[in-house]
């Protein structure tokens, strides 16, 4: 765990002076790291402790005149993220072809040995990307395929990854092939399955999510690649949801392609992301963007997208210290605490479904509710319109609701005025 002078040097020297600055600020963000250092309970009783969570909240300028439950969508950064994106872009500006070329672009070296020291796997496997999209697009786009091929994926893989597979299929006769799978699944095995029988003598390549963006629902991603890794198929997982959303790392995946974006659950700068792909696979992946051929084997071919601000991606170390301060299974269980407080008060009426599973190995921060009769566009217009929580309608063939995401620095009275106004409407309709 980091202390207050890890916590600036983990940074650079070249921040130290400026963060310092911040730390002094009435944002509190030395407090936020500090309020965890000397706590001595677990994991789960500080997931309750309101008090400790008190000084993180404060590390986020966001605006509490609204209760922002659409957290799955894009998360805000602590001020401190902030702060350092503002200063390395003020920096690059003062001569970018010197300041932002030849002193920033180099730093991202560091910040890629802290996100494989995450993720627990070599530097030389990670690529910083500018989301999870683009990450996924690199994988999906970059394996060479034939005509009658087939990709294999679920009913409820995230909209952008099955429009490029649906792009393939119409430029190079490609084939997709999808299935359902149940809602909620508290089944590891069940769902190993329905990907296996889903195999075919042409699948070529299968995409699945670590976390289905629409119900939070947590997939059994190391089953499903061992699985295909035996039948020759290589696995493609989407982590957008994945990343610093709750502990783990890459041996509980085995896998050999991950993208996720850093903006979710890392609170990195917007437009930041991750791409994983196993050091033996990096040379037959082509990239969407011509690398030269003396990259081949190079995870840096990922990047190679163009001139690019070196701000948001060197903030990302900032972004790093200060999920390393908290902890990382302290955020998990916070944001698993938080998702049970409402959803339990609110799975008392008979009229309400949860379109997820509560137990721990299955979801935590995301999870999709439905009132029966209600129409969840309705729904979620009703709660921004009247009450200013803001939640995101999901309509899907199989099941509808509304998503919710809360982040550390939502508060349980904001929590508890969402599941106020969720009542109302089960009592009173909208």
């Amino acid at each position: 765990m980091y202390n207050r002078r890890d916590f600036l040097g983990a940074v650079g020297k070249p921040a130290a002076a400026a963060l310092l600055m911040t730390a002094l600020d009435p944002s509190g963000i030395s407090r936020a790291v500090e309020a965890f250092e000397g706590y001595s309970g677990s994991p789960k009783e500080a997931a309750a402790d309101d008090a400790i969570w008190f000084e993180c909240q404060q590390a986020f300028i966001v605006d509490r005149s609204l209760i922002n439950l659409n957290n799955g969508g894009v998360c805000p950064s602590p001020a401190m993220v902030l702060d350092a994106y503002k200063k390395h872009f003020d920096y690059s500006n003062k001569a970018p072809t010197y300041t932002m070329w030849g002193i920033l672009e180099p730093q991202k070296e560091a910040v890629r040995k802290r996100l494989s020291r995450v993720f627990g796997c070599d530097p030389e496997e990670v690529a910083m990307t500018r989301n999870a999209s683009e990450g996924l697009q690199i994988c999906q786009l970059g394996f060479d395929l034939k005509k009658g091929d087939e990709i294999l994926t679920t009913t409820q893989d995230y909209g952008r990854m099955i429009t490029t597979w649906k792009q393939r299929e119409r430029r190079e006769g490609l084939a997709m092939k999808q299935f359902p799978i149940p809602v909620p699944c508290e089944d590891p095995d069940r769902i190993v399955s329905l990907f296996e029988e889903n195999i075919t003598p042409k699948t070529k390549v299968i995409l699945m999510c670590h976390v289905i963006n629409l119900t939070g629902q947590i997939l059994p991603v190391k089953g499903v690649v061992q699985m295909a890794r035996k039948k020759g198929i290589p696995v493609i997982v989407d982590g957008a949801h994945g990343f610093a959303h709750f502990e783990f790392d890459h041996k509980d995946l085995d896998c050999d392609y991950y993208a996720s974006s850093l903006h979710k659950w890392l609170c990195a700068p917007h437009g930041t992301g991750l791409l994983y792909v196993r050091k033996e696979k990096i040379k037959d992946l082509w990239p969407m963007m011509a690398a030269p051929e003396g990259m081949d084997a190079n995870i840096r071919k990922f990047e190679e997208i163009g001139t690019h601000p070196a701000a948001p991606y060197l903030a990302i170390a900032e972004a790093l210290t200060f999920y390393q301060g908290i902890g990382a299974k302290r955020k998990e269980e916070r944001l698993r605490y938080l998702t049970h407080r409402w959803a339990n008060r609110l799975l008392q009426y008979d009229r309400v479904t949860l379109n997820t599973s509560l137990r721990p190995e299955f979801s935590c921060g995301v999870a999709n509710v439905n009132i029966d009769g209600i129409d969840p566009a309705e729904l979620n217009n009703h709660l921004w319109e009247k009450h200013r929580i803001i939640t995101v309608p999901i309509k899907h063939k199989e099941f509808q609701g509304i998503r919710v995401t809360p982040n550390v620095y939502t508060l349980p009275e904001e929590i508890d005025r969402f599941s106020d106004a969720m009542v109302d409407v089960i009592k009173n309709g909208l």
